[in-house]
């Protein structure tokens, strides 16, 4: 095994609850049917997005950012559905709140912010699908 596989083994392993930014209610959106996934495979789900904050998706309240989320859930995995250039403001509120992992979907790729983020502590695992992964290991 790999060190990034080595991680990816730890992050599923040791999470329960996943903060999915950008997740959308739109069902044909890859975040809505990543996130549905590893719903269906026992892990939380809580949506981030401040487009949705206030609607339900996939049964979870959706909080417009991590701070407000953070504040009523113990968050394990932040889970990035946006672009590469939106990254940085959510490494910021991740820093805020402890998070442990910082996971940027497949495409998404941002050297300084994965770079601040495990300067502060974070493990990063950058254009990777969650469920993919979480596939590959059952």
């Amino acid at each position: 095994m790999t060190l990034e596989q080595d991680l990816i083994a730890e992050i599923l392993s040791k999470s329960k609850t996943i903060a999915v930014v950008g997740l959308s209610s739109k069902t044909a959106r890859p975040s809505h049917g990543v996130a549905a996934y590893m719903q269906a495979h026992a892990y939380r789900i809580i949506p981030v997005n401040p487009r949705e904050a206030g609607n339900v998706i996939l049964g979870e309240y959706c909080y417009p950012d991590l701070i407000i989320a953070a504040a009523e859930h113990r968050i394990d995995i932040v889970d990035c559905f946006r672009n590469a250039a939106d990254i940085p403001p959510i490494v910021e509120e991740a820093i805020q709140i402890a998070a442990p992992y910082l996971w940027m979907q497949s495409g998404i790729v941002n050297t300084e912010a994965a770079a601040w983020a495990e300067a502060a502590g974070i493990k990063v695992v950058m254009d990777r699908c969650i469920k993919i992964e979480h596939r590959i290991r059952l």
